[in-house]
């Protein structure tokens, strides 16, 4: 197994839930950090959805120790590489490009890129990768695809993200190529707005102990 895929399995082994983050206010990501750790999901992706997200990771990166912070929706190897410097330890794409693959080719910073088709799978297993983000999973045909995936794409794993919720992430985590997955749900926006860093832990803590 190349080694940039064992690096990323583990980083995310062993913690089923990964929590997909919108941070809106910078000053929240901290304490939102923090109480995800406590609860036993101390591996986040703060995606660069908003115009704080690379303070947001500098933050985490340098406040709280017992977090693994990874970067969400990048796009490009400018994105890449402005993530990777902000102290990011694994980087997210929603797809895969030649341009990223580069990049990440020439990091330290393991990639977990998107692919939905065989033909994506295939190009990325070509690069080395054998742990890929199947994105947008319930949109993609979730479950039922990756039960297809299993048998002729055997060596490839998956982290599915995209509808995933509460309620049918342990019907996904239930499969053999799936190594975790990925949710907001554990991070509602109304519960980071208003501070309640309590409920958010333990929502973390429930998700932490879905069976894998």
């Amino acid at each position: 197994m190349p080694s940039k895929t064992e690096k990323l399995l583990s980083l995310l082994n062993g913690q089923p839930v990964i929590p997909v983050l919108k941070i809106a206010n910078v000053d929240d990501a901290v304490p939102l950090a923090r109480a995800l750790a406590r609860g036993g999901l101390p591996a986040i992706e703060i995606t660069l959805r908003t115009a704080d997200a690379l303070e947001a990771i500098r933050r985490v990166a340098a406040e709280v120790e017992e977090a693994i912070v990874g970067a969400g929706t990048i796009l490009d190897s400018g994105q890449f590489e402005a993530a990777a410097a902000a102290g990011s330890r694994f980087i997210v794409s929603p797809g895969i490009t030649r341009e990223l693959l580069a990049a990440a080719a020439d990091s330290d910073v393991p990639l977990l890129p998107g692919a939905i088709t065989p033909g994506e799978i295939m190009a990325a297993r070509e690069a080395g990768l054998r742990f890929l983000k199947f994105f947008p999973a319930e949109q993609s045909g979730g479950i039922a695809s990756l039960k297809a995936f299993a048998s002729p794409l055997a060596d490839v794993k998956f982290c599915p993200t995209g509808g995933i919720t509460g309620k049918n992430a342990a019907e996904y985590l239930s499969l053999p190529n799936v190594v975790c997955v990925g949710g907001s749900w554990v991070a509602p926006d109304d519960m980071v707005k208003a501070g309640k860093w309590d409920e958010i832990e333990a929502l973390a803590r429930a998700a932490s102990k879905l069976a894998k």
